[in-house]
């Protein structure tokens, strides 16, 4: 039996309707397997289709709907600030949330380090590379370098750098222990660090808690583990002028800033929120002294 783009559609639709699942992800996958984009799809909607690629959108429609594989695991790829990053089960899916920390970090470099030639970034526990890769693209004064604890994230890192002709460096460590060791100093710290607590697990979407690496995800028992121990390290990496970024869970903003108030006392700190209204970032500014 042919079946055409209209029907197979109205089938995947139906089908992750009826398992909880968002109708517009049978589109999604469509538009993959097809190779086309939205207007495509609708362009080719009384077309037949092929047999052997509807058993392989079938495959993919089931195992999103009845095994909660991510839609970006099965194609392969997720959108982060307009270019396409490969994803896998070694890395954190980016969000458009922490398309918003990339922004605000952006946005704070000049006035921070005007007239300086080069900024030296790092972006800790990079997964997919799409804050550290984005920043490279975004502001050819940065000379970014990624690291990650995971040698399979940092592999998929350095795939969609060399796909996207970013210049990023890689290295393999702990948080910030590469560069406390090397005694190294930097000008800007970036991170989108595990925050979700331990005791949240049971609420998550098994979408997400299934299929997305624990170590990316899990920040300890409140979700600020990792914040504690950036504001140990951080002293030991930061220069003056310098910049620190996070990403942050719900409601975490204030013990986040009383963390690196208290490494920090000279700093200004700063918690914005994102277009929904909810606390989201936070950053910490140390400017150079007259």
């Amino acid at each position: 039996m042919r079946r055409n783009v209209h029907e197979v559609l109205a089938w995947a639709s139906s089908f992750l309707r009826a398992h909880g699942k968002e109708e517009r992800a049978a589109e999604w996958l469509l538009c993959h397997h097809l190779a086309v984009d939205r207007a495509g799809l609708f362009a080719r909607w009384r077309e037949p289709v092929e047999e052997a690629l509807y058993e392989r959108f079938a495959a993919d429609v089931r195992r999103h709907a009845m095994e909660h594989v991510p839609i970006q695991y099965l194609i392969g790829y997720e959108w982060f600030y307009g270019r396409p990053f490969l994803v896998n089960r070694h890395v954190l899916i980016p969000r458009p949330e922490t398309e918003e920390l990339v922004l605000g970090v952006l946005e704070r470099l000049p006035r921070l380090f005007a007239g300086r030639r080069r900024i030296d970034v790092v972006d800790v526990g990079t997964g997919s590379g799409a804050i550290a890769i984005t920043l490279a693209l975004e502001n050819e004064r940065l000379s970014v370098t990624a690291t990650d604890i995971s040698k399979e994230a940092l592999a998929v890192a350095k795939e969609n750098a060399e796909r996207l002709g970013a210049r990023v460096a890689f290295r393999c460590g702990d948080l910030l222990q590469p560069f406390i060791q090397g005694g190294q100093t930097v000008d800007v710290v970036v991170s989108n660090p595990p925050y979700i607590p331990e005791m949240d697990a049971a609420v998550l979407s098994p979408v997400v808690k299934e299929h997305e690496p624990h170590t990316a995800l899990f920040g300890g028992r409140d979700g600020l583990d990792f914040y504690r121990r950036f504001a140990r390290e951080l002293p030991l990496v930061l220069g003056v002028p310098s910049l620190a970024a996070f990403e942050i869970g719900a409601g975490q903003g204030k013990a986040v800033a009383a963390l690196l108030a208290a490494a920090f006392p000279d700093a200004e700190i700063e918690v914005a929120v994102d277009l929904n209204g909810k606390e989201r970032m936070v950053y910490m500014t140390r400017k150079k002294l007259d």
